[in-house]
Formats: structure tokens, sequence, C-alpha cells
């Protein structure tokens, strides 16, 4: 029988057999399949096309006779209690075949299922309806109690018309629903000196018995509900049901390229690359602070192979060759991660741009561990970071620029002797096509909260040089950044008034709040002094140097009584003079890191400092 004639007859099986089949281990997944992805929606909407007894698609399946062709893993929580015999690999329908189990077993952290059933939903007045499946989300409250608390309880549960959707599991459970009908209906017994106890109790039996059919019948409806699946024959070449697997995932859900990549490793060397993801990443954990380490698998990959780092280079790359280089993968990863910490970019959202994140990993192919060298080529690392945040260089087409500067620099790691002669070479380092950012471009780089490369450049300047948080006194670090916000300097609410945009990165400021959010129209120093209740002016003046925020600036900056075009011209003069000082340090810090110097806060501030002496000098002159 041919693999064509074998899938285009699909088989029926049960949602009974199914289950039977994932208990014992008979069914598993191959480890390239991705992990669970549906939200409560999709689940309720499945479970919800059971119980109606509505049709679905089929599903896919490789037999299994013997050695899996495959690593595998089993559906997520049906880790049978013994050895089982592999007898089918699921290539599709995982989603579908997670949700039930799941369901069924009502074991989701943050979801809790259940059948709605009208007629004894005591609120609705005994209503008439179908019954429908519905999902009560959930959460642990402070004394680690699961909420609702009544979603635990059946006699509530019953009273909204709820029954868990866990009763109706394939199976002998008759014990199990007996104890939660008990528990569901027991304040309806009466007890026997109650008045027209008879008629009392000949109710509660009847809306037993009525539960009792509404369950059962659900519970044979859930139990033969069919599900069939076609079937790849147990004797199908790996490389074929890969092809299947791909092709049947693309045509449904679309999968991502890291989803092909992985089977097409499991295809040609037999090793699982989600294995090797959990293995990097516990390995190099800040490395996944920079964004979705399979995206920078994939690419750093396909520069170490010397191919484009976007998709087309990355399906190109030999698949073996990819597995050889994964100790050169995770060194690289690992590195690159420690040089942005040390360069003050912490994690993905402060992150200039992307693209340098692949070409700095692959290049330290090339860079010793130690000695001389190490420190000649982290500065030209160095060089070539901040040379990318403060230009245009990846503003359009980062994949080819990124292939382009990647060679530049391989070829110059492979000569120990270059010199700054030699480095405009990479196109990121040299100065005619891509010069540094000037004062005006830095003026109207936006908010950088938003991608904007240069706004977070700017930034990251501040970061660099410590960034000491107003507040608290803590410098600028991975874990203190996640507990702050991004602040205006010169208050949103008071440059609205003069029409004057506050959404700039040289107006921002990455600090702890202290107070509350509505403080309004105010001067920039009030309002500063509000947000972060100081006590200390000198210590305070110091830690806004740390962001090079000029104190003086903002003491001059005072709006009491003014309004009108008296107010804009005012305000726009001292925005602009703050935003103008701020620029010209940032642009000095920046000349020095794009050379691979350490720029310090002092010698930036006392240059500054002269610079303006100077101005006045001449002003007076």
């Amino acid at each position: 029988m041919t693999i064509m004639q074998q899938s285009s007859r699909a088989q029926d099986r049960t949602l009974g057999v199914w289950f039977q089949h994932i208990q014992q281990g008979m069914v598993k997944l191959p480890r390239f399949q991705r992990f669970e992805a549906w939200d409560r929606g999709r689940i309720t909407s499945f479970l919800n096309t059971i119980i109606n007894n509505l049709p679905v698609g089929v599903t896919l399946a490789l037999d299994v006779a013997g050695v899996e062709k495959f690593e595998s893993r089993y559906v997520a929580t049906a880790e049978p209690k013994g050895p089982g015999t592999v007898t089918q690999h699921l290539l599709d329908g995982q989603q579908r075949l997670t949700a039930f189990w799941r369901a069924m077993h009502n074991n989701y952290e943050f979801e809790t299922f259940f059948v709605y059933l009208p007629a004894f939903d005591s609120a609705a007045g005994k209503a008439e309806g179908d019954a429908e499946v519905r999902c009560v989300p959930r959460w642990v409250n402070k004394n680690s109690f699961r909420m609702p608390r009544w979603a635990e309880e059946p006699e509530q549960c019953f009273q909204r018309g709820l029954l868990p959707v866990s009763l109706l599991r394939p199976g002998d459970i008759n014990a199990e629903v007996d104890t939660w009908m008990n528990r569901a209906t027991g304040a309806l017994k009466p007890a026997r000196t109650d008045p027209d106890a008879f008629a009392k109790y000949e109710a509660y039996t009847a809306t037993r018995d009525k539960l009792k059919t509404e369950i059962t019948t659900l519970r044979e409806r859930v139990t033969h509900f069919n599900l069939p699946y076609l079937s790849l024959p147990a004797d199908t070449k790996k490389d074929v049901a890969l092809q299947v697997f791909i092709n049947m995932n693309t045509n449904g859900k679309p999968l991502s390229l890291y989803d092909i990549i992985v089977a097409e490793v499991e295809s040609v060397a037999e090793q699982s690359l989600h294995a090797l993801e959990a293995s990097l990443n516990s390995k190099c954990p800040k490395a996944a602070r920079f964004g979705s380490v399979s995206d920078l698998i994939l690419s750093t990959s396909a520069l170490l192979q010397e191919k484009l780092p976007n998709a087309r280079g990355m399906i190109e790359m030999d698949k073996k060759q990819l597995l050889q280089n994964w100790p050169k993968l995770e060194r690289g990863l690992e590195r690159m991660a420690a040089l942005l910490e040390s360069e003050g970019v912490f994690d993905e959202a402060r992150l200039p741009t992307k693209a340098v994140l692949p070409v700095i990993a692959a290049a330290y192919e090339r860079i010793p561990d130690d000695g001389d060298f190490l420190a000649k080529s982290e500065k030209l690392l160095r060089r070539y970071l901040w040379s990318s945040f403060f230009s245009d260089r990846y503003e359009n087409s980062a994949p080819t620029r990124a292939f382009a500067d990647f060679k530049a620099l391989k070829g110059l790691l492979g000569n120990p002797g270059f010199t700054d002669a030699d480095l405009a070479a990479v196109p990121a380092l040299n100065r005619q096509d891509f010069p540094l950012a000037d004062v005006d471009a830095l003026l109207v780089a936006g908010w950088p909260k938003a991608a904007g490369i240069e706004a977070r450049a700017v930034l990251a300047v501040t970061h660099y040089l410590g960034a000491v948080d107003f507040a608290d006194n803590r410098k600028a670090s991975f874990d203190s950044i996640q507990k702050r916000e991004y602040h205006h300097v010169f208050p949103d609410a008071l440059l609205s008034e003069a029409s004057i945009p506050s959404f700039l990165a040289l107006n921002c400021a990455l600090i702890t709040w202290k107070t509350n959010r509505m403080i309004g129209r105010k001067d920039p120093l009030e309002y500063l002094q509000e947000r972060v209740q100081w006590a200390d002016e000198v210590v305070v003046r110091e830690r806004l140097k740390s962001h090079l925020i000029s104190f003086d600036r903002l003491a001059a900056a005072h709006y009491a009584g003014l309004q009108g075009e008296v107010l804009k011209i005012k305000l726009a003069q001292d925005f602009d003079r703050f935003l103008r000082a701020r620029a010209e340090l940032v642009v000095a810090a920046m000349k020095q890191l794009a050379e691979g110097q350490t720029p310090s806060l002092d010698t930036l501030w006392n240059a500054a400092e002269m610079d303006s002496a100077a101005v006045a000098s001449g002003s007076a002159a």
C-alpha cells in the first residue's frame, strides 16, 4: 500500500479510545512539535464542538513499530505510571488532543472548565437551553488560595448550573461522579423532621435523577465522539514524514521557521533541537533577556555558516553543521549577553537594534578567552555596537547589512595586527557612509519605550553611565530597571499647555516612582521632587548627573503665574536649552563609546562646564 493510498482514507477513532491510548503511553508527540498553543477560547470552542457532537477535522499519525523514528514526548500532563508501548506519533492534532486530555482532568493552572446546564441554574429560574462549556479563569490570592473559591465547591457550582468537565472523562469514574453529586445536591436533601419531608425528598430525588441523566448523556457523547485520523505506515521514511508534517501544519496553522528547522535537524541528525535549546537556556540564561532564543539560535547559526541571518539563509544552512557549531553558538551567545550588559544594555525592551546580536555572538568564534587580543577584539565589538546604535546603519535591510558587517569584522578578527586604519572596512564603522548622530538628530529622537534605535541609544548611554535611581540610589542593572518606569523630566501636562511635544528620548529618564501619578502640571523640579520625595538636594543633584540631567537647568524652569504666549515662549526656550544641554552630553559620551573608550561622568560634566564657561566668557566679551 502506498503512502498516498494510506493517507487518502480516514479511519474512525472515538475519544474514548484516544483517551485510553494517551493514558497508556501508546500515543506520543515527536519532539519537533510545538508545545501547547491554544488559549482558553479555542479550548472552550473545541469542547463545545464535542458535547454538541459536531464534526471536526482529521488528525494525522505516524504508526510506530519497534524503534521510534523520532525523539518523542508524552502529551502534556499525560506521562503514564509505567512503561508503555508506543504505537503512534501524533503529527497533527496535538492541540486538540492536549486540550481534551487536560480538560478531562481540569488540570490547567489558570482555567477550570465547566458544562453549564441552564435547567439547574438557581439564578436563572430553571431556564431552558442547551448545555455549553464555559471557562472560569483562576488565580491565586496573597493567602495562597486558588480563586474563585466557589469553583472548588460542588454545591456552589451546582447552584450556578455548572458541572466540572472532568466528570465527563472516559472510563469508570462512577464513584467520582456519585461523590460530586452527593456534595452538589446535599443541601436539597430534607431531614426526616422537615415539614413536607416526603414531598421534598421526591423533589430531591427527581433533581438527582435528572442530573444523573444529563451527566450520563454527556459522558456517552464524549466517550463515543469520533475524532478520525489519517495514518502513515510505520515504514514511512523520516524525510517523507517530516515533509508531510510541514505541509499539513503549514496549510493549517503556519509553522514558524524555527519549527521547520527543528524538524529538519531531527531528520538529518536525529537530535532534538528543543532539548539543545533548553540546555542553552540553562547555560546562557542572560541571552533570553534580549529576545527569542530560538531566533538568536537561527540567526547566529546562519552567520557562523556565512549565510544571511534571514529566512533564506537559515533554510539554506547545513543542519549537521548547525549542531557541530553548537559549542561556538553557546559561547558566542553567552559572551554577547555579557558584553551588552557591560555596556549598559540589559534587555530586549531597552535594546536599540536586534541586528547586532547575531553579529556579535558569531564574531566571538574568532576571539580568544583571554590575552591582549581579547581586549583588542572586544574594543572593536564595542565600537561596532555603539556605532550601530547611533547611526542609520540598521534602519533598513538589517539582515543584509548585518551580514556585511559580520564578514568585515570576521576579516579583522582573523588578523591580530589590524589597526584603526582598517576599521572603515566595516560598513558600520565607516563614518563617511554612516556618520554618527549629531545634536540635532538626537533632539527629535522619539520616546524610548517605542522601538526607535536612536531613542533607545540615548537611554543606553545613561545606563552605561550608571543611571542612578532618583529615589533609591540603585545603579541601573537588569534587576533594578524592571521596577522603573519611563518618566517625563519636563511634565507632559506642562508642555501640552504650550503645544510642545513631550515624548522625546532626551525628555525621558527611567526611574522608580514613589508617589501617586496624579500630580498634573508642575514645574519640572517641583514635579520631580513630588515624584520621588527626596530630602537632600546635593544627593539628588548627583543622581541627576548620572542621567546627564542638569539640576540647574531644571531649577531655572519656573512658570508660576505664566500663561498664553508668555508661557509658551519661556517654556519653549527653557525646554530647548535643557534638551540641547543633555544632547551635547550624550553626543560627547557617544563619540567616546563609538571609539571603544570608557567615558566617565566626571570627564563629561567637567568638559560640559568648561564649554559653558567658555561660551559665557565669549558672550561677555
